[in-house]
């Protein structure tokens, strides 16, 4: 069960964690070294086994790694292995809590292989050569634990481990391995595939690494926007003669992840999810009434879970009568006329809410739009308005874009930072034009903050891979939304409503 570092290393009441343990009752804890020594410490009892590859534990007894490297397996490992069926537990898998607190998925050994055979006939060019994988996605999560090693598993490849992060100081490091390995399929984050392309229009060593042999990229997590999009398709006709094809899907940890592919390469467009993988049933089921219904899409197959572990209420409300998983996810027909042509990702229906009139307001795509106008000073974005007139935001800002617009050191206290005249002016133009673009009250911002203080981990407003939870932000922050609505919140911004 590999657990996210954040939940140690960055948490300072290790809330999580503690959730997290409390619900497998480990006999033995893995830490890489003894940074993890507190948490520990703070959340087993002396009677679970610590190992560490490094280091010790003060005051506590714990195993060195390598003393485990030295046992010779025996006939325990043979009958163990023998033991092994489509049923049998792999891992459990936590969820990052978005939407509620972490719930352990059960991972079967029949999910993951169901769910690289549906790969492998997916994206079939995967099976004619061993696979190059550079990857820094980390392993507590569905995407780089189950759908990127077990690709790199099945089909024989090579992972290679990048240290880097896609943030303004973790890019460098991704990009130095991207000069030095050229992977055959590239996987990223949105987020990490704009600061590539960005890093690639004055870097011609980065591009003619990647582009050399790479087959596919990839993104999941959230959309990427068009704009970042059409920029890697530029990219690779300027250096290859030819555009590389840019998959996505819909995929989640109860799902081991994949559930459908948008591949027609010529076709795909950002915001596309495709049709469901082969031995995937997939269930559209209308959610409210009228104009601004929307459409949950719901899976049944091996790649699904059996349920959440020791959480046997939870498990149940996850399926409905027929045996589907109900994934909160919304989608609709790009062309209704035409079913071939896939699914849009339609937001999360959860995240949804109606104003005071009874007008229902989308969440997902109104986020997208403004972190897309806002770009490159946006990071995130946090929509409110449940039972208001109107609908406000609260905007994350990418700190180290702002420190460049103003010509500020990136150490430069936020506060000061996003004070800044030039800082003020780009945010007030954002408002402006958000206020323009806006077609009715659903989708018009009428009011917006830029928050100084980033979203915390330990108050649930952000998971460790970056997801920001809107109803933690709003519940959090609920003072600074009333004092929005108020007209009374420090350095509030209203648009130009000429």
């Amino acid at each position: 069960m590999p657990v996210s570092p954040a939940y140690s290393l960055v948490s300072q009441d290790f809330g999580k964690l503690r959730h997290i343990l409390d619900r497998v009752t480990p006999g033995l804890v893995f830490a890489s070294g003894s940074a993890y020594a507190k948490a520990i410490a703070a959340v087993t009892g002396p009677e679970v086994e610590a190992v560490l590859t490094e280091g010790t534990i003060e005051g506590r007894a714990s195993t060195p790694f390598a003393a485990l490297l030295a046992t010779e397996p025996g006939a325990q490992v043979d009958a163990a292995h023998a033991a092994l069926g489509p049923s049998t537990i792999a891992k459990f898998l936590f969820t990052s809590g978005s939407t509620k607190h972490p719930k352990g998925v059960i991972n079967t050994h029949g999910m993951m292989c169901s769910n690289q055979q549906m790969l492998a006939q997916t994206l079939a060019f995967l099976t004619d050569e061993p696979p190059v994988l550079v990857d820094w996605l980390p392993w507590n999560h569905t995407f780089g634990g189950n759908h990127n090693v077990g690709i790199t598993l099945f089909n024989g490849g090579t992972l290679y481990i990048d240290e880097g992060k896609p943030t303004a100081k973790g890019i460098a490091t991704t990009l130095r391995n991207l000069r030095e390995i050229a992977p055959t399929i590239y996987f990223n984050v949105p987020k990490g595939f704009e600061e590539i392309a960005a890093a690639m229009e004055g870097d011609e060593a980065l591009r003619r690494s990647l582009f050399s042999r790479v087959k596919a990229f990839m993104f999941a997590g959230a959309g990427l926007s068009q704009a970042v999009w059409d920029r890697l398709d530029h990219l690779g006709e300027a250096t290859i003669g030819e555009r590389i094809p840019i998959f996505t899907g819909l995929g989640m940890t109860e799902t081991s992840p994949s559930c459908t592919f948008a591949v027609r390469a010529a076709d795909v467009r950002s915001g596309h999810i495709g049709l469901p993988c082969p031995g995937v049933e997939a269930k559209l089921v209308p959610d409210g009434d009228g104009a601004y219904a929307k459409t949950e899409i719901r899976f049944r197959g091996p790649n699904v879970m059996p349920g959440y572990w020791r959480e046997p209420e939870l498990s149940a409300e996850a399926f409905d009568e027929e045996g589907f998983y109900r994934t909160g996810d919304a989608v609709r027909w790009i062309d209704p006329g035409d079913p071939a042509k896939g699914l849009l990702f339609d937001g999360r229906i959860a995240e949804d809410f109606k104003l005071d009139t009874g007008t229902f307001v989308s969440v997902g795509p109104l986020r997208a739009q403004v972190i897309a106008e806002g770009a490159p000073c946006v990071q995130d974005v946090v929509v409110a308005g449940l039972n208001r007139s109107e609908i406000a935001v609260m905007v994350f800002p990418r700190l180290d874009a702002c420190a460049r617009l103003a010509g500020l050191s990136p150490d430069t206290e936020p506060a000061l930072l996003l004070r800044h005249a030039a800082v003020r002016a780009f945010f007030q133009g954002l408002a402006d034009r958000l206020w323009r673009a806006g077609t009715g009250s659903a989708n018009r911002v009428a009011r917006m903050v830029v928050l100084a203080e980033p979203p915390s981990i330990d108050k649930g407003e952000v998971t460790d891979k970056g997801s920001i939870n809107q109803r933690a932000v709003l519940a959090q922050r609920a003072a600074l939304v009333e004092s929005l609505y108020a007209g009374t919140a420090p350095d509030m911004l209203l648009p130009q409503r000429g």
